[in-house]
């Protein structure tokens, strides 16, 4: 089972690296990947540095180029593929069917992971674009319960990747158009949800402490002076409904399927994957180390697996709100 680092910077691609990630994903620092917001990601001259650095310690480098082009804009995702490949990428993660057949028939040795923004849910989905396109590896959305996940693979020859660790959505990802209600834009096409350009916070002089979170012209959320505030996303975002104020669509918290890591590789996952290209360097080592540790343990005495006090302690101080959950792997079949 492999393990899938976020590598959001430079920095987090050697914190990655140094803590055992066997594979690290970037994204090009435009609209061509679903994580383009300021500050993060990869010009030609970090992305050289970070490929070096990666092969150099045997992790390989996946490209997320998983975002949707639109009709006039076609070539400039092509041409990100074309500049993956020359500096010499293990991957590309794609998730638009047209970039698909571009990459397949101009490269067709190039390994093809199918995106989470893809939004296959099923094995039919999934099989077609690998008899279609080749692809070899599908990112699953974090929407499946566990029995499913395990029906996609028992029906399909394409390595299933599952998250592990992170932000969860509320949404199968690649159809969430939320952001663009605010802002006009969204993950899918411009490759942020709630752009930082939309995002405005505003201290209240009324109430020493107290601080508002806007995006666009919608108010997110007001925290309190104890409280943390978070990055104000539409789904996460405190709201009043018939006179009561709550997290109307998800209460911020993080998916850990640390405790379901032998039933996963048991089913026959072969990757895990760690959400988190907007995080810090220092929230990338800690987490990969965890993981590695945890995955390394799963490998070597299956049966005698047991998640570690201290691995849950470590992870709930970067989860979001602090707190974790299973998301959809624990519901029962349908």
């Amino acid at each position: 089972m492999k393990l899938v680092c976020p590598a959001g910077s430079l920095p987090a691609l050697t914190a990655a690296v140094d803590n055992g990630a066997d594979d690290v994903y970037m994204g090009i620092r435009d609209e061509t990947n679903a994580r383009n917001f300021a500050g993060l990601n990869f010009d030609e001259k970090s992305m050289r540095e970070g490929i070096r650095y990666a092969h150099a310690h045997g992790v390989r480098v996946l490209m997320a180029l998983n975002t949707y082009p639109q009709p006039s804009t076609s070539q400039k995702w092509q041409r990100a593929v074309d500049l993956a490949v020359d500096f010499g990428v293990d991957a590309i993660i794609v998730a638009d069917m047209g970039l698909m057949n571009y990459a397949a028939n101009k490269y067709p040795q190039l390994r093809l992971h199918l995106s989470v923004q893809g939004s296959a849910t099923n094995y039919e989905a999934i099989n077609f674009v690998h008899e279609r396109f080749g692809i070899t590896r599908a990112v699953l959305p974090r929407v499946l319960s566990i029995q499913q996940i395990a029906q996609v693979i028992v029906h399909t020859p394409v390595e299933i990747e599952a998250f592990g660790f992170g932000s969860l959505s509320i949404m199968v990802e690649g159809r969430c158009a939320l952001s663009s209600y605010a802002t006009g834009e969204s993950p899918n096409t411009h490759g942020g949800c709630s752009p930082a350009k939309a995002v405005r916070w505003e201290k209240k002089p009324d109430a020493p402490g107290v601080l508002d979170s806007h995006l666009g012209a919608v108010l997110i959320d007001r925290f309190s002076a104890n409280e943390r505030p978070g990055y104000p996303t539409l789904c996460r975002g405190r709201f009043k409904v018939n006179d009561d104020v709550y997290y109307a669509f998800e209460e911020p918290t993080s998916l850990n399927t640390l405790e379901l890591l032998p039933k996963l590789a048991e089913m026959g996952v072969k990757a895990i994957k760690i959400e988190g290209r907007q995080r810090s360097p220092s929230y990338v080592a800690l987490v990969t180390r965890v993981w590695r540790d945890a995955i390394n343990a799963c490998a070597a005495r299956p049966d005698a697996y047991a998640v570690r006090p201290d691995w849950q302690i470590a992870l709930s101080r970067v989860a979001e709100g602090n707190q974790c959950t299973l998301g959809a792997y624990h519901r029962t079949w349908k």
